[in-house]
């Protein structure tokens, strides 16, 4: 079996600074931003050169932490307030599993999966995160290594709370689906491929329904890694610090969160009546193959359309962007996107304006804003966009360099700064990831 259609049937995660999906749809739509001064960062004092991020607190999604002793500070366990985890559950789970576990539990009701159809051979669970349980490991050697504590004090639960898959795991033990049960990690390109993934099981019949997406858990061991490499957004203050495509970008603004959305088959969806809040167009992967471990590739990202195009009608109404506020990634993004579609005709988007970048998290959670956008009729604005560089940017003035030589001013028309209104039938969400990894999807209103 090729060529099935899919539909998007369902979406919940955790998103930062706010208690539930309907908050996050909100806030963002009028504008506001959803990063602020973390606590955590800030009493690290001169340690650390950024303090702020879109973070989410344990009392924001309803959940207790139980410290454990001796390492102080560190959750050993949660208590879910809001009775929505079993104990059982929650003792396997770093933060972000359980992040995952509210996403899917709210995916799976919006789309109105029955007990048997969950659990069945056909339901599959492809989920993933960017980092590799640091909060967990950290705590457990340093009990070991540090305090001279036997090894069973570093809790029995350490291997399944910090291995790589615990997401996926996580999930699929509380839902109990009898199908696949992945991850697909591949930096901050995760959130996006797993669901690419999950999408091509349904695609060519492997599976019928699946859980699909990416997560990034609350972690400073992650943010300082960012920091140390002098990649983070600093000097502005907190709602003004993401600001991509801005002449005055430094950095971006490290975040956690989850995207998880449920995926059928469409034809299956449809016969039952459920709801389809977008049907996939298309997928597709590559990876730059220069060599370069950091440096976005204009010809990577050509190639990434011209795959997405190859099998699929791709006429955007709006290109939700990667767009991280940094100060090459930005402007050969939206070059390439330039290049491809030309200079009108559609809108840019870059929800990390509004929220940062959630890493592992944020190629699922703004595939969710993509899907927002096509329900809402709306495009989402750029924040802090407010001035674009009417110079040309180094790399374009570089021997042998093949795209447009117009500075981002002449694209100032594609970039709202408010919430605009008009009709989108189409959105293409574009994500990268460290290793040259690209990934893109397209997705459409179901018409």
């Amino acid at each position: 079996m090729s060529n099935r259609k899919v539909a998007i049937v369902g979406m919940g995660g955790a998103f930062p600074d706010c208690a539930d999906i309907n908050v996050f749809r909100d806030k963002l739509f009028s504008g506001k931003s959803l990063i602020r001064e973390w606590p955590q960062a800030v009493a690290y004092n001169k340690q650390i050169r950024s303090t702020v991020s879109g973070f989410i607190e344990e009392e924001e999604m309803g959940l207790e932490p139980i410290y454990a002793s001796p390492v102080n500070g560190f959750p050993e366990t949660y208590v879910d307030k809001l009775d929505r985890i079993p104990a059982i559950n929650l003792a396997t789970s770093d933060l972000g599993c359980i992040w995952a576990m509210l996403g899917a539990q709210e995916s799976i009701k919006q789309a109105g999966w029955t007990k048997a159809e969950t659990e069945s051979e056909q339901t599959g669970v492809v989920v993933g995160s960017g980092g590799g349980g640091n909060v967990i490991a950290r705590n457990a050697w340093h009990a070991f290594f540090e305090l001279g504590k036997k090894s069973r004090i570093a809790g029995s639960h350490t291997v399944d709370r910090a291995m790589a898959y615990r997401e996926a795991a996580n999930i699929s033990c509380l839902i109990k689906n009898k199908g696949v049960c992945e991850s697909i990690i591949s930096a901050c390109a995760t959130g996006l491929g797993n669901i690419g993934y999950a999408y091509r099981l349904i695609r060519f019949g492997l599976q019928d329904r699946a859980i699909a997406g990416g997560v990034e858990g609350t972690s400073i061991e992650t943010f300082i890694g960012f920091d140390a490499m002098q990649v983070l957004s600093k000097g502005f203050a907190p709602a003004e610090s993401s600001r991509p495509f801005d002449i005055r970008r430094n950095g971006f603004v490290s975040s956690f969160g989850a995207g998880i959305v449920a995926l059928e088959e469409y034809e299956m969806a449809k016969a039952r009546g459920a709801k389809i809040y977008a049907v996939i167009d298309e997928y597709f992967n590559n990876s730059d193959g220069d060599g370069n471990m950091f440096y976005p590739s204009y010809d990577g990202q050509l190639r990434l359309w011209k795959g997405l195009s190859a099998n699929a009608h791709i006429k955007p109404d709006v290109v939700k962007v990667h767009g991280t506020a940094t100060p090459v990634g930005d402007i050969l993004e939206l070059i390439s996107v330039v290049d491809t579609l030309g200079e009108d005709g559609y809108h840019v988007s870059a929800p990390k304006s509004q929220f940062g970048h959630m890493l592992g998290g944020a190629g699922s959670v703004e595939l969710i804003t993509a899907i927002m956008m096509l329900e809402n009729q709306q495009v989402l604005p750029c924040l802090n966009s407010d001035t674009l560089n009417p110079e040309l940017e180094n790399f374009q003035k570089a021997e042998g360099w093949k795209g447009s030589t117009k500075p981002a001013t002449a694209y100032r028309h594609l970039i709202p700064q408010q919430t605009l209104s008009k009709e989108i039938n189409q959105i293409v969400c574009l994500n990268y990831g460290f290793g040259g990894t690209n990934s893109a999807m397209a997705i459409s209103r179901d018409i």
